[in-house]
């Protein structure tokens, strides 16, 4: 078999039983063990530990575990803690993770805001251009805290090529928003939206950034056509 067409999937034969700071090697996937590429995310999946939280979409999870391997065996993660966020879903539910991997653990789980001009309750469209007021999709890693306008805020650097890769130029970070909360559903009928940012509850956001900082990895997923052909991080 000619391994040097075979596609990267970076944790086909990792243990889920061990944390994955343990985990050495990056074994490349060969198409016939894509089954055994899914059993293990549904292993991972089923013993996710919920604290009580909703699990997040099998294939929202599935994609962010296989961008957050490739991520890593760059190099480029330096925490095990993966955020993921779903963009299907309405804005009137808690639709960002935070999970622990070494104990597969969610952390939170959270509402979160897309751009004013992504959509009202759903979001339905992504731009990586300045002035879109839109949210990007795909994976970024976590940078620096800084003290913004918003109060404590968290940069981020999107990792995607055409899809995300003007994130920190767009001034695109996690911050608090007092429009991110039940109150303002119940008001409104739907989430306040931003400028493009993933804005959170103010009264969690100092806890997740605090969690999340310093290049661990973020993954917003939307079931976009558009973006699974241009992505080179997921399959």
């Amino acid at each position: 078999m000619n391994y040097k067409f075979l596609p990267v999937l970076l944790f086909g034969f990792f243990s889920f039983n061990s944390p994955i700071k343990n985990t050495t090697e990056s074994p490349l996937l060969a198409e016939n063990t894509t089954s055994t590429f899914e059993s293990k995310v549904n292993s991972l999946y089923q013993s996710l530990h919920t604290n009580n939280f909703n699990l997040p979409q099998i294939e929202s999870f599935s994609n962010a575990l296989e961008g957050f391997y490739k991520l890593q065996q760059k190099g480029l993660i330096h925490t095990n803690i993966l955020t993921l966020v779903d963009f299907s879903l309405s804005s009137n539910v808690k639709r960002l993770w935070v999970i622990d991997m070494n104990s597969n653990t969610i952390l939170y789980n959270s509402l979160v805001a897309h751009g004013r001009n992504s959509g009202d309750e759903f979001a339905t469209q992504f731009s990586n251009i300045s002035e879109s007021f839109q949210s990007s999709l795909g994976f970024y890693l976590t940078g620096e805290v800084y003290q913004g306008k918003h109060g404590q805020s968290l940069r981020l650097d999107g990792m995607e090529r055409g899809i995300n890769d003007k994130a920190r130029d767009r001034a695109v970070v996690i911050h608090g928003a007092d429009y991110v909360s039940d109150s303002f559903i119940k008001q409104n009928r739907r989430l306040g939206r931003s400028l493009g940012c993933p804005a959170l509850p103010q009264e969690l956001t100092e806890e997740i950034i605090q969690t999340i900082k310093n290049q661990s990895c973020l993954y917003i997923y939307h079931p976009s056509v558009k973006y699974k052909v241009s992505s080179k991080l997921i399959s």
